[in-house]
């Protein structure tokens, strides 16, 4: 195993102290002897006591030197807690403001990029296999109820910001000019056709019971009843048959009414609105949300598990004509990414302090060895060298001063 690139420095920084040391014996031994070893003696003399000097410096920031408690030694382990809060601070104020998010994903197409991986799923290779297991790391270190209640508060803040009559009467408006809603409306045509079936006694029931019993003698609840039913299987295949069957163009109209009213009719978006707030009040979607997270958990971990079988069959199918529509329409592209974009900044704005207190709270239940440890590893490459800068720049300053005092 290779040693930590700190620990090399390290040793390097102390060997250079030991030969400084083992030179100043030597030249302090043979002073007098030349001129030139003086000089040399002074230069280890002062690079021995530059390099102690920031030896000291650099040890006190994470532990006592030598393990005396000296005062204003062991800084980082004392300060932990301190230090903790300073950093969440500084996250949230640099990092973690809906400006800097919002400047920032003003320059990421995020509903481009969903609408490629959707249409072409397989094109991520080693990188989406990598971001997948990256993922899954992430989920599994979570804290579920601190998820799940960012998950819930920021569903309801979402909705509650949402205009939903607008989007849903562009979503709506949209699939029926490109067709999208004929197989749902081919599927209710033999959804009802299927009811019609398996009532066809019940229908016959009623219309017996509603018929005078001297009709009921001359079979005329029979004949209505027959007429009825086969009347209203002939329409649903005529329909079904008939992609411009005139009921199906009256239902069309009648949709892009509704889409028209949700886009531009204030009293049709006031009711919309209205209605999702009851809906956001309602404690049975409070209740819903809660528990969101952990289905969620599942179904995440069995798609990024095998990204490939989870986007498979009618899912896939529906997954991939999704991002091929993000794909080609800059409008939905644009639509999506200012949601997007809203829907961040908003929980940025109300969850920023607890997804930054995460950092705070980690670094606070950490001890102090594990504090000192971890931020030496990070920084203490760069320590090691100022030691090693200290000794020779020391040592620099020696050899001028000797030059001086010789001089004068």
């Amino acid at each position: 195993m290779q040693p930590h690139p700190a620990r090399r420095m390290r040793v390097v920084a102390t060997g250079l102290l030991i030969a400084m040391a083992c030179l100043f014996v030597v030249t302090h031994r043979l002073e007098g002897e030349a001129a030139w070893i003086g000089y040399l003696n002074a230069f280890s003399e002062a690079a021995m006591i530059g390099g102690l000097a920031d030896w000291f410096a650099v040890v006190a920031l994470f532990r006592h030197p030598l393990g005396l408690p000296i005062p204003h030694t062991a800084i980082v382990p004392k300060n932990k807690d301190r230090l903790a809060d300073n950093l969440a601070g500084f996250l949230q104020d640099n990092f973690l403001t809906t400006r800097i998010v919002a400047r920032r994903l003003a320059a990421f197409d995020m509903a481009g990029a969903a609408g490629r991986w959707l249409a072409r799923p397989s094109a991520g290779g080693t990188k989406a296999n990598g971001a997948a297991r990256f993922a899954l790391q992430v989920m599994d270190a979570a804290d579920n109820d601190a998820v799940s209640g960012l998950v819930r508060g920021g569903i309801s803040s979402g909705l509650g910001r949402l205009e939903l009559a607008p989007l849903l009467g562009r979503i709506l408006d949209r699939s029926i000019d490109e067709g999208r809603l004929q197989p749902v409306f081919d599927s209710a045509i033999v959804w009802l056709a299927h009811v019609l079936d398996q009532n066809e006694l019940l229908i016959r029931d009623l219309v017996q019971e509603r018929t005078q019993w001297l009709l009921r003698v001359a079979g005329v609840d029979d004949r209505v009843a027959n007429a009825l039913i086969n009347g209203s299987r002939k329409l649903l295949v005529d329909m079904a048959a008939d992609p411009d069957h005139p009921l199906r163009i009256k239902v069309m109209i009648a949709l892009k009414d509704v889409a028209f009213d949700l886009q531009y009719l204030p009293e049709t978006q006031e009711k919309v609105e209205q209605y999702k707030h009851d809906l956001i009040a309602n404690p049975e979607l409070a209740r819903f949300l809660d528990g969101i997270w952990g289905n969620l958990k599942e179904a995440l971990r069995t798609s990024l598990s095998d990204p490939q079988a989870a986007l498979s069959g009618r899912l896939g199918e529906g997954l991939r004509s999704l991002g091929s529509s993000i794909e080609t329409d800059p409008a939905l592209r644009r639509s999506l990414n200012m949601q997007a974009r809203r829907a961040l900044a908003s929980l940025i704005a109300d969850y920023g302090a607890q997804i930054v207190s995460v950092v705070s709270d980690t670094v606070k239940k950490w001890d102090t060895e594990t504090v000192a440890d971890r931020l030496e590893r990070a920084v203490g490459r760069d320590l090691q060298f100022i030691r090693v800068n200290g000794t020779l720049v020391g040592g620099l300053v020696g050899v001028v001063l000797h030059a001086l005092v010789t001089a004068f």
